[in-house]
């Protein structure tokens, strides 16, 4: 069974927008489109990158953007209980709080993002990985 892994936005941002690390960003959505691991975001990640790709294409173009990568990404809730449980985690920054503890909730199994502050807080369960350490690891 491929590995499910959650796709944090500065991955997806760094791919759709081409930014500095788009190479590494590009192998992992190659990964996902080849169906070699399963990935997943929340509605929130949709907010973010929209937001992002609508200032930098317009709407028109963000919404193109958003739904080809949602051909091959996943979006999975937020409930009640995963928010509650996130705003009581040790991981100050709400955002990566609420992600987090949605993959975490998901039994997901891999949790990809440059954010180093999040990586120092993960849990064995569901490590975090920048996108380069992840494509060691998984090949």
């Amino acid at each position: 069974m491929a590995s499910k892994i959650f796709i944090d936005a500065n991955i997806l941002l760094d791919f759709t927008l081409k930014r500095d690390a788009y190479a590494e960003a590009k192998q992992v959505i190659e990964l996902i489109v080849a169906g070699e691991v399963q990935a997943f975001i929340t509605p929130s990640i949709v907010y973010i990158v929209g937001y992002w790709l609508a200032k930098a294409y317009g709407n028109k173009k963000a919404k193109e953007l958003l739904l080809a990568l949602l051909a091959d990404i996943h979006v999975i809730d937020i409930t009640h209980e995963i928010t509650v449980s996130a705003l009581l985690s040790k991981i100050s920054d709400i955002e990566d709080a609420l992600q987090y503890s949605t993959a975490v909730y998901h039994k997901l199994d891999y949790f990809i993002s440059r954010d180093k502050q999040l990586q120092k807080m993960s849990i064995t369960a569901l490590p975090v990985y920048t996108p380069q350490e992840f494509l060691t690891e998984f090949k």
